[in-house]
């Protein structure tokens, strides 16, 4: 086993990661590497993976196959070590429903060791950066979901570990405080922490992470930048409203055999999207549409968003939440 030492230039080294239940394997040979003071982000449909590997990753279950390292420390056989490096988002912090905020960071700030004045100061400064702070003195069951979210984060933090494994931490947060969680995660960062991220939101991929890794059926199927996915799958996306929104089947049926690229649906707007390889097709496909007497309000080519990557490499869009197979792990 290799030891730690600051220089070491991955936080994350995870080689053939295997997790078995039942019959089914939701892990399946998962390798990741994450360098020091970055934000990886991991991206998979339901029932990919994640939250699986990220347990696993963390200590919170055990693998059956392959080995992870954290900063050197292998995970199972020095799963104590790895465990006073890390900080995990993804269940609820509270010890007592009955308890204040206030109290509860309180409680964790003395377990992990700090003084009673410096655990008040912390306390203050989390709530205070999490918005909390009118909400102090209020006992956990009066929180709304979204608060409760955010005082799960504050705890996290409360011994600002040098990596941070976030399970979508903003699922359920209103715009202002996602906005605000996101610029945290850069503050952690640009102080030195490495965040391992999984989201539901794909924008939100695009916007924090340095690398991205897109897991299915518990494989890695694609890893890069983001601007490296965008390319594995056209260098420009089409966007097409059509002018009657009853015709978005037919519309999708007839863009995804013309461009041979699986088009992304958008009801709401009546907009169809698809990865182009090359420009020259608009032109030909709007001639295919006319002939088909499907009308074209707007058309524009742009870069391909993170969705359409999404769909083109797993031939399906990303979902909200995870499946019973990996709720089974928490």
């Amino acid at each position: 086993m290799t030891s730690f030492t600051p220089t070491s230039v991955l936080a994350v080294e995870a080689n053939d990661l295997v997790k078995v239940f039942g019959e089914q394997r939701a892990v399946d040979g998962v390798s990741l590497a994450v360098p020091r003071g970055s934000v990886y982000g991991v991206l998979g449909p339901n029932g990919a993976g994640k939250t699986t590997t990220i347990r696993m990753l963390a200590t919170l279950l055990r693998p059956d196959g392959g080995e992870a390292r954290i900063f050197g420390h292998d995970v199972v056989g020095a799963a104590s070590a790895v465990r006073s490096l890390i900080g995990v988002t993804g269940q609820y912090a509270s010890v007592d429903e009955d308890l204040t905020a206030t109290e509860n960071l309180m409680i964790f700030s003395r377990l992990l060791g700090l003084s009673r004045v410096d655990a008040r100061a912390k306390t203050a400064s989390l709530l205070e950066e999490f918005d909390l702070t009118e909400a102090a003195d209020k006992a956990l069951k009066n929180f709304s979901g979204g608060m409760r979210r955010r005082l799960d984060l504050a705890a996290s933090l409360i011994s600002t570990p040098p990596l941070l494994f976030l399970d979508e931490p903003t699922t359920g947060l209103d715009p202002r405080t996602r906005a605000q969680m996101w610029e945290t995660i850069r503050r952690l960062v640009r102080e030195g922490a490495t965040v391992v991220l999984t989201t539901q939101y794909l924008d939100e991929a695009d916007q924090l992470a340095d690398r991205i890794a897109v897991i299915d059926r518990g494989r890695v199927i694609a890893d890069g930048t983001a601007d490296e996915l965008k390319s594995s799958v056209g260098g420009s996306s089409l966007h097409l409203t059509l002018a009657d929104r009853d015709q978005l089947e037919e519309a999708h049926r007839i863009v995804t055999d013309f461009l041979g690229a699986q088009a992304l649906i958008t009801p709401e707007t009546g907009k169809l999207s698809a990865p182009l390889r090359s420009a020259d097709m608009t032109t030909d496909l709007l001639i295919r549409l006319r002939e088909w007497e499907i009308g074209v309000e707007e058309i524009t080519v742009s870069k391909p968003s993170l969705d359409e990557v999404f769909l083109t490499i797993t031939g399906h869009p990303a979902e909200s939440n995870d499946t019973d197979t990996e709720r089974s792990a928490a």
